[in-house]
């Protein structure tokens, strides 16, 4: 894209949405070195076998469930973000760890595994809107706005792991921990519990999911809905005023996921009148209003298993990414399976990896060729791994 950086002005911002500006701090380029495969090369599939069998015990390939199925047939392991971090981990043997999802997945990936294995991301094209939300310098000045008004010391940060690496050594380096959607609540009572005893209003800043953070605090903790407040890094202050800082309990970061965003309680309704007897089943970084509409709230590991054990013969909407339902609808033909939304929604970042990338990839690795190594750096991941270790400490 031509040069420039990019301002925080409306029209800088719609020039960047265009193409038609650049910003180094979020931007990871889209370039891969050599020659990607055709789309249309009909062999795609077999080249891909070909290369991991060539490559053998020498490379992991991990797939979110949110990918493609031509891409997730040749995952060792599938699972969520966490889950999938953890496995490459456990795979000391394997120098190389091909990660089939988003830039901040690969990056927790580098931090949990051994110093010798390399992890790469087959498309660097492949980002999380929600992670590019709350940005290094931004959460800084955020720190600062609560230090101005006298609470920084009665609040804990809490990054889910949707974030990136620079978010997670934050919240280490200041004493908070990561979460993930199915630990948030135990996630969100110890940072409440690590601030009793200064003598103000404990608080918890939330990052970058609002939805999360606040279908955890009021539906899990009792937390009020007014004791919420959102902050936007875009504004003076977060847009809030420093009265309204103290008198919180969560202050949540002015971020979502543009996928679950775009459920409604509208489209709850409109499925129970047409399905008969259909349980909805939504992720809970859907909207507030959504969840309390909703039969079950629940992460993706959570759908997962609630579509497994349901009974024969049972009726679901699902409110998260097409991949997955759709995936769960043809492994369940049992089961009525339906998709919340009546149009396609697609997680567009995840979907960046294709069979292309990932032939790429893997033959890179066969000619000893290493493309898109995701590194973090050092003391950023010393404290991340801080920030997680207290997490699996719970």
């Amino acid at each position: 894209m031509p040069g420039g950086s990019v301002d925080r002005s409306g029209t800088a911002r719609a020039l960047l949405l265009l193409g038609r500006g650049s910003d180094p701090d979020s931007e990871r380029g889209v370039d891969c070195p050599g020659e990607l495969p055709a789309i249309s090369d009909p062999g795609l599939v077999e080249r891909a076998r070909a290369a991991k069998a060539a490559l053998g015990e020498k490379v992991f390939v991990l797939g979110h469930h949110y990918q493609r199925d031509e891409v997730i047939q040749f995952a060792d392991v599938t699972g969520d973000s966490f889950k999938l971090a953890r496995e490459a981990a456990a795979r000391p043997q394997a120098p190389y760890i091909v990660f089939c999802g988003v830039h901040f997945m690969a990056e927790s990936a580098d931090i949990l595994t051994a110093s010798s294995q390399r992890v790469l991301l087959p498309d660097l094209a492949a980002g999380c809107s929600m992670a590019d939300m709350a940005r290094d310098v931004q959460v800084h000045h955020a720190w600062d706005a609560l230090t101005a008004a006298g609470v920084a010391a009665d609040t804990v940060p809490v990054t889910y792991m949707n974030s990136s690496a620079a978010i997670k050594g934050f919240t280490g380096e200041h004493g908070g921990l990561v979460c993930t959607s199915s630990n948030a609540e135990r996630a969100l009572r110890w940072a409440f519990a690590q601030r009793t005893e200064g003598g103000g209003q404990p608080k918890v800043l939330f990052l970058p999911d609002q939805h999360l953070g606040r279908n955890t605090a009021v539906r899990q903790l009792g937390i009020g809905l007014d004791e919420c407040v959102v902050y936007n890094p875009l504004e003076p202050n977060g847009g809030l005023s420093v009265e309204q800082l103290q008198a919180a309990r969560m202050i949540l970061w002015r971020g979502h996921c543009s996928v679950h965003g775009r459920f409604t309680t509208a489209q709850v309704a409109a499925v129970r009148e047409r399905v008969a007897g259909v349980r909805v089943l939504v992720h809970p970084e859907c909207t507030y209003e959504v969840v309390s509409q909703a039969d079950l709230v629940g992460s993706t590991e959570f759908i997962i298993d609630t579509i497994e054990s349901a009974p024969a013969g049972s009726s679901w909407a699902i409110g998260t990414e097409l991949n997955l339902v759709r995936r769960l609808a043809q492994a369940h033909p049992d089961k009525q399976i339906t998709f919340l939304e009546s149009t396609v929604c697609y997680c567009a970042t995840m979907n960046r990896i294709d069979l292309p990338h990932l032939v790429h990839t893997l033959e890179g690795l066969v000619r000893g060729e290493v493309y898109n190594q995701i590194t973090v750096e050092e003391t950023v991941a010393a404290n991340a791994r801080t920030a997680l270790d207290r997490m699996l400490a719970l």
